[in-house]
């Protein structure tokens, strides 16, 4: 007598359907960062993503509860079912995790009173009083900073910092002197391809030289906080670098010691002497 054990269809349709949400979530995420796609269609072709991917573990799941009660199979079929769909809902647990923890705003700046120009052709809608106090708060590392660095070198290291991180430079404008202000403005694309653009004045003075930024997403969405620890980490790692700079650099030699008219020249060598 042959026995026939069936294959659970729950599980044959979970993996299916883990299967069909990889490459949803995958493929969409490299069309966007090479901007063969809107931010707009990004948005919408995720949410499929996240449904098919949703619907896959719903589907694993009850799966398993069948395979348990009636010992068909299928256990294979609904571990990877529920694999693949955990591996692509969690950027959008990581996504709503950073939203609930951040302010709702597309634009973090170190003075909203004086906004930085944009080169992009983008409506930027005001901060209000209360958002702004609410950001101050949430990032209180991104403040206007005072070095005692002149603009030109300034400016330099600022240029440095912003090749390390492969930020597109969309326009430069160097300060000409160390008393001038100069600009730069350039894009930074996020994991999930989002562009936002960045912009840093150096402004100069005799005290020395002052820094500005501005980050805004250039998509409108919530930005899940990635302006704020754009310019937060911007700031930091300038402080530290005029830091060590300061540190590095050469003292300033001791005055020599003068001798007066009416000093006596033996007198002073003995003086120095017991110095």
């Amino acid at each position: 007598m042959r026995i026939l054990i069936r294959t659970s269809k729950w599980a044959i349709w979970a993996r299916r359907f883990g299967s069909l949400a990889v490459p949803l979530t995958i493929v969409p995420v490299l069309l966007h960062r090479e901007q063969f796609i809107s931010s707009a269609d990004f948005a919408i072709v995720e949410s499929v993503a996240a449904g098919v991917a949703a619907l896959a573990l719903i589907l694993a799941l009850s799966a398993y509860a069948r395979l348990w009660m009636t010992g068909d199979q299928g256990w294979g079929k609904a571990s990877l079912g529920l694999f693949f769909a955990i591996v692509c809902l969690l950027p959008f647990g990581y996504l709503a995790a950073q939203a609930a923890r951040y302010p709702q705003v597309n634009e973090v700046a170190t003075s909203f009173g004086d906004p930085l120009p944009l080169s992009s052709s983008i409506r930027v809608l005001p901060t209000s009083a209360a958002l702004q106090e609410l950001i101050e708060a949430t990032f209180p590392n991104a403040r206007t900073r005072s070095y005692p660095i002149d603009a030109t070198q300034m400016f330099a290291t600022i240029e440095d910092l912003v090749e390390e991180r492969g930020w597109e430079v969309r326009t430069r404008r160097a300060p000409p002197t160390a008393l001038d202000a100069g600009q730069l403005n350039a894009i930074s694309v996020s994991l999930f391809g989002f562009r936002d653009e960045v912009a840093i004045r150096v402004a100069g003075s005799p005290a020395g030289s002052t820094v500005d930024m501005r980050s805004v997403a250039l998509s409108g969405f919530h930005d899940f906080g990635e302006n704020g620890r754009r310019v937060e980490d911007l700031l930091l790692a300038l402080d530290a670098q005029i830091t060590l700079l300061l540190r590095n650099a050469p003292q300033a030699p001791a005055a020599d010691l003068e001798i007066g008219e009416n000093d006596d020249p033996g007198e002073a060598g003995e003086a120095v002497a017991a110095e």
